[in-house]
């Protein structure tokens, strides 16, 4: 569908252009030459020829191209807000009415030199090029993101604002590209109106020639498994509706629709999360006793990434300790006791006691263990079988999320074995991501009405986790992440606010 509507207005564009060329007494031939045209546009209107040279430029030049086909129509003495707004959207409809109806002609540059645009008009003008620009720029060059959980602390607190590169694997064409500027999926004001039509869906396209992502680069993606969500408030990517089929309904989907109201988002409209690549297609990842390993080898493991850690004392800590040498903000319970709150936790706080828990970085570790009232600290670790973990098979996976895998990564090409198994792993893959049909009946594997024992994936895929590896849901829950739904790398941290600017993490790149 989406290579059909590219084919439409390329083919709109260049025969609308022809009739054009035909009234502007140029050699309508031409117009079907690509670039050429508006090298001949730009001669025949009097525009400076390094505006030519200008529209080559990657994203940017798609205005200039825009701008100066709106000064070509302008000879046509087509000056009104419609007009120019159907050069910008439309196109390939607008210059073949223009180009083919006999009431329009050519005026010339006397017509253009005389036209006084009123004041308002400028106004008008100014502001629809602001929001045409900026929304291409969030669209095809970088966006402004901010954190919104503690999952990746220290690396990412919360509250710190970053610029996301969408030119670092390659801008992504808008697959939903009919929507309300400057939002993501839901309209201002509302977190449960979506913020888009799907009245046109256009294919996955990535514009060609970047890099691809990289083991260990922190990434922004649409949420795998926030393509279907429960409607509400409290639910959503909170509560995500897999999850909730799952415990609550034990797969009974008309029982969970019956109560809920659902909402089916297309993929680029799915919430967008920032994790760790930690792992890139053909990769074998397995975790041990809390310990990333990539192909048997230990895993990269960030300086400010956070564990938990169960520790006894002999006697509680100061509250000036937790507060400045770890960075722990303090609050008190019921009984005005101190209780660990750290910041940006949405996990399980401990009242400050002999026996207590602390999210630390390797540095605080150590600052910890060297104090004399420490008596034990070790990891808090999760090992056994969990049915929450990604693929929800107990019988043939039986991990939890610091005993987990191992499990290859699945890579565009690399041919998958399905089995009774294996398949709980790649059934998202190959329906939800592919879009294939797949059939499962007496043990076989019917994949889009043909039997097989493989499958070849079309997409690469990565495994995304949090640095705060107890406190983040990650994709040991949701399991792959497909190229499709890689959005950019998160590159800089522009600001950065608790209680007041975090002047430190102003400016700071993102490793």
């Amino acid at each position: 569908m989406g290579l059909f509507l590219f084919i439409i207005g390329i083919v709109g564009w260049h025969i609308g252009m022809y009739g054009l060329f035909k009234k502007a007494g140029i050699n309508p031939i031409l117009a079907l030459i690509p670039f050429y045209n508006t090298w001949l546009i730009v001669e025949k209107c009097g525009i400076k020829k390094f505006w030519f040279w200008l529209q080559l430029i990657p994203i940017a030049g798609q205005f200039i191209t825009i701008w100066i086909t709106i000064i070509f129509v302008m000879h046509f003495k087509r000056f009104s807000i419609l007009d120019h707004t159907l050069v910008t959207l439309l196109p390939f409809i607008y210059f073949p009415f223009l180009g083919f109806n006999k009431e329009d002609k050519w005026y010339g540059h006397d017509v253009v030199v005389a036209y006084k645009k009123p004041s308002s008009r400028e106004w008008i003008d100014a502001g629809v090029f602001a929001v045409v620009a900026a929304t291409i720029i969030r669209t095809f060059v970088f966006e402004a993101y901010v954190i919104p959980t503690g999952s990746m602390e220290r690396t990412l607190l919360i509250n710190d604002f970053l610029f996301v590169s969408k030119m670092s694997y390659g801008p992504r064409v808008p697959i939903t590209p009919i929507s309300f500027p400057f939002v993501h999926n839901t309209m201002p004001g509302s977190i449960t109106t979506p913020s888009y039509t799907k009245a046109v869906q256009l294919s996955y396209n990535r514009l060609p020639g970047f890099q691809q992502v990289e083991r260990n680069d922190v990434v922004v993606f649409n949420f795998p498994a926030g393509d279907t969500i429960i409607n509400l408030p409290d639910y959503g990517s909170k509560q995500p509706y897999y999850d909730v089929l799952r415990s609550v309904y034990k797969g009974n989907r008309d029982a969970l629709m019956a109560e809920f109201p659902i909402l089916v988002h297309p993929f680029d409209k799915t919430d967008n999360y920032i994790k760790r690549c930690v792992a890139v297609g053909g990769d074998v990842l397995q975790v041990k006793k809390g310990i990333l390993y990539i192909n048997n080898a230990p895993g990269y493991k960030p300086v400010d990434a956070q564990t938990d850690y169960q520790l006894t004392l002999s006697q509680p800590f100061s509250t000036d300790f937790l507060q400045n040498d770890l960075g722990i903000k303090i609050s008190l319970d019921e009984e005005h006791n101190v209780r660990y709150n750290k910041d940006g936790d949405y996990g399980e706080d401990s009242p400050a006691g002999l026996n207590c828990m602390l999210n630390l970085t390797l540095d605080n570790y150590s600052k910890v263990k060297a104090l004399p009232n420490v008596k034990t600290i070790t990891p808090l670790l999760k090992e056994g079988v969990s049915d929450d973990m990604f693929p929800y098979d107990t019988l043939n996976c039986r991990w939890d999320v610091d005993s987990y895998g191992p499990i290859e990564i699945p890579k565009k090409g690399k041919t998958i074995t399905l089995s009774a198994q294996t398949i709980s792993l790649y059934r998202r893959l190959i329906t939800n991501y592919e879009g294939n049909t797949l059939e499962e009946a007496n043990g076989k594997f019917i994949i889009n009405g043909k039997e097989t024992t493989t499958y070849t994936p079309k997409y690469n895929y990565y495994w995304m986790m949090g640095d705060n590896r107890h406190r983040s849901q990650d994709s040991r829950y949701w399991g792959f992440v497909p190229e499709t739904h890689v959005v950019g790398k998160a590159s800089l941290i522009w600001f950065s606010w608790n209680d007041g600017p975090r002047f430190k993490r102003i400016f700071r790149s993102i490793k």
